[in-house]
């Protein structure tokens, strides 16, 4: 990584930017920034007129699963309208960088907001929001004191006792891909193995489902987003919200690593026709106002250091997170995925 301090490197930049737009004038529109975006959620509409009503750009979105978004990316090539790729889970921002579809960028305010572990070291992509992978227990057959470690999952103690989705899912392979960058590919295929063996079912259904269940007695234990909870514990279905007082969150690994963290992020792309615009964009979603909108909205953890956690956040306590660099899941997702298919995770 080659860190970029001060405005002489931002001012470098924005020549950059202007060059990589000066063959595409008719393109370019200083009033525009053109967001493809996997987050489907109101916060984010209200975040983009805010951010129109403070700058005068208007914001144009166009929503569609992650896959869709880079396979769209990937054809669209050097005539695509897009400006920023949005999505969840930092192995698929490292994907859209590795495909060629994202571009460097730095600012001042990007570096202080976001830190170093939860963006690209290049500047390729940066977090917006925090998930914590965590382990949800039914109170009244566990006890938490019998919960230690993700690694601990594993043991025959938990045989047919954990729910947990499949193995195609982004954010067990970025969890996988944590162990394997934290021990090593025989021990991410240990664990695989065991958690297998100890599975009450075979996977199926969301991180919501994983929970429900868990309340219902189909198992447990859970494998699961925090976001999700926080969505459960307070959605309008009362059944759901009952939720809260009979499963249990647990923090893993607080004696050593601490609890895998993931982010929804967000990367300029490689041919955007308005690379100002973006980064501008980018600066102000991982700034104050939008950091205090993601929290209290969406139950989501905030980035940018010493903002306000939603209510529910701060009932389940402070823990400590795993500071390993997320492009590393990325990295890591190809071993993720076999070490899966040789324990037999479908």
């Amino acid at each position: 990584m080659k860190p970029l301090t001060g405005s002489r490197p931002l001012m470098a930049m924005g020549v950059i930017f202007l060059a990589a737009c000066a063959g595409e004038g008719a393109r370019e529109d200083a009033g525009v920034v053109n967001v493809y975006s996997h987050r489907h959620y109101d916060t984010d509409q209200e975040l983009f007129r805010r951010f129109t009503e403070s700058t005068g750009i208007v914001v144009n979105v166009q929503t569609a699963s992650a896959d869709e978004l880079i396979t769209r990316l990937e054809t669209e090539g050097a005539d695509t309208e897009a400006d920023i790729l949005v999505t969840v889970d930092a192995g698929r921002l490292q994907r859209a960088r590795s495909r060629g579809l994202l571009r460097p960028v730095s600012s001042p305010t990007l570096e202080e907001n976001v830190p170093s572990n939860l963006r690209d070291p290049d500047g390729y992509w940066y977090g917006l929001t925090q998930r914590g992978r965590v382990i949800v227990y039914a109170k009244d057959r566990v006890s938490p004191e019998d919960l230690s470690t993700y690694e601990d999952l594993a043991d025959p103690k938990w045989r047919g006792k954990i729910l947990v989705r499949s193995s195609e899912n982004i954010y067990n392979q970025s969890l996988l891909a944590s162990i394997v960058a934290a021990s090593s590919m025989d021990a991410a295929e240990y664990w695989a193995a065991g958690v297998v063996a100890n599975m009450a079912r075979t996977p199926q259904g969301s991180d919501r489902d994983q929970v429900r269940d868990v309340a219902a007695g189909v198992g447990d234990l859970a494998i699961v987003n925090t976001y999700y909870l926080g969505l459960l514990f307070n959605g309008e279905d009362e059944r759901d919200r009952a939720l809260k007082d009979e499963v249990g969150v647990f923090f893993p690994n607080q004696d050593d690593r601490g609890a895998h963290m993931n982010v929804s992020g967000a990367g300029v792309t490689a041919h955007s026709p308005n690379p100002e615009n973006a980064v501008r964009l980018l600066e102000f979603l991982t700034d104050t106002e939008a950091q205090t909108g993601y929290a209290e909205a969406n139950f989501e953890y905030p980035v940018k250091p010493g903002i306000e956690w939603a209510e529910t956040l701060e009932e389940w306590g402070q823990f400590r997170a795993d500071t390993l660099n997320l492009s590393v899941l990325g990295e890591l997702n190809v071993q993720a995925v076999m070490a899966f298919d040789r324990a037999g995770w479908r």
